[in-house]
């Protein structure tokens, strides 16, 4: 199958990517970034997810990965939604589509962290239910991840400070986070494996929102 994935270039985007091509699809990337990867049956496209004249035609897509965002960039909802919608607004037509899953996050849950992050967010839940219901009659799938902490160069003001990461793994009960890897191991069953979930949002966060949600990051 052919499978698209957004924020192709690195954390989860590039994770996500690898997997696919180990289980022999056919992968095309697509970020503002250079490619990270060089492999047999991925091809790499740059481009701003939030211009929709510069996506590339594809017509025989199975699976799309919405996993390109933005964090507290000063334009989360143009990066982070309406990028988002720009590309399942391309894509969703392909006669091959069986399944979308958008990358959202836990603060689309929770409500916490940067506003303007947690609302682009929350929008792209909201955009999600509106695609399940449009797509349903086609039989794909459409759902969404909603992480916690992942280990990600996004999370390295967290991770790499010994204050906040002690105050994170408190309100942690698993004591963990997930990888990328992890990550992908989701990506791929929410994708190929589900054939009878649409329209969800999973929450995936070590068990931090129904103990104490708390947001913590470095103070300037």
């Amino acid at each position: 199958m052919k499978v698209i994935v957004t924020g192709s270039a690195g954390g989860i985007g590039a994770a996500v990517c690898s997997r696919f091509l180990s289980l022999g699809h056919t992968v095309v990337g697509i970020d503002v970034r250079p490619a990270v990867i060089a492999a047999p049956g991925y091809v790499h496209v740059q481009a701003d997810i939030r211009d929709a004249q510069a996506l590339p035609d594809i017509d025989d897509a199975a699976i799309l990965f919405n996993n390109a965002g933005t964090q507290n960039s000063g334009d989360d909802i143009g990066n982070n939604l309406q990028g988002t919608i720009n590309v399942t607004e391309k894509y969703l037509h392909s006669p091959a589509l069986r399944s979308i899953l958008f990358n959202a996050s836990a603060s689309a849950v929770s409500g916490q962290e940067f506003p303007v992050y947690a609302a682009s967010k929350a929008g792209v839940l909201g955009y999600m239910k509106n695609v399940a219901i449009r797509l349903a009659p086609r039989g794909v799938t459409v759902n969404a991840l909603s992480l916690g902490g992942v280990y990600t160069p996004l999370n390295d003001p967290v991770v790499n400070d010994p204050e906040s990461w002690a105050k994170i793994m408190a309100v942690t009960p698993l004591k963990k986070w997930m990888t990328p890897r992890e990550v992908a191991d989701w990506v791929v069953f929410l994708t190929v494996q589900n054939r009878s979930m649409s329209g969800q949002n999973l929450l995936i966060d070590n068990g931090e929102h129904d103990l104490i949600p708390t947001f913590v990051w470095p103070k300037d």
